[in-house]
């Protein structure tokens, strides 16, 4: 099957910021793997516990493994583009999502930005239907602004014009 690619992608340090916030999760997982396992000699817990730590520890490594591929297949998988009747987004690893968004039905238009976002200067725009939201995972700052500002533009004037 031939696959499209839209108009617009994810801002480059999406794989970056992926990375790091995926490690400070594996860091605190291990963390916590640990001190169970600290527990589990202290108290002498009996040995099937001992067993399930080492699967969890196993699970937590093809976890790691997962994290360092996942956000660059991601990147290059992810794409949208907008016009002046839908806003398109496509974007998955294992299974493609195409999702149209007509800019009539869209209701608000936000961004956020937490403290990696802000450090790599991207910013996320979330989308709200009716019935749904859709979020667009890493912008560069400046495009995503212009980009809710249009996308609110072109929601409101669709509404006024019905």
């Amino acid at each position: 099957m031939h696959d499209i690619k839209l108009e617009h992608s994810l801002s480059p340090s999406f794989p970056t910021i992926k990375w790091i916030t995926e490690a400070i999760s594996n860091i605190i997982v291990f963390a916590v793997l640990g001190v169970l396992f600290w527990v589990n000699d202290y108290f002498g817990w009996p040995t099937w516990v001992f067993w399930i730590l080492i699967g969890l520890v196993a699970l937590s490594i093809l976890g790691v493994i997962w994290s360092i591929a996942e956000p660059v297949l991601l990147y290059r998988s992810w794409s949208y583009q907008f016009d002046d009747e839908y806003l398109q987004l496509s974007y998955g690893i294992l299974k493609k999502e195409w999702v149209t968004v007509p800019m009539t039905k869209i209701q608000s238009v936000s961004t956020s930005q937490g403290p990696i976002m802000k450090r790599y200067n991207t910013r996320s725009i979330k989308v709200e239907t009716m019935g749904s939201s859709h979020v667009i995972p890493a912008l560069e700052q400046q495009i995503a602004l212009q980009l809710r500002e249009v996308l609110a533009e072109y929601a409101k004037l669709k509404e006024v014009d019905e």
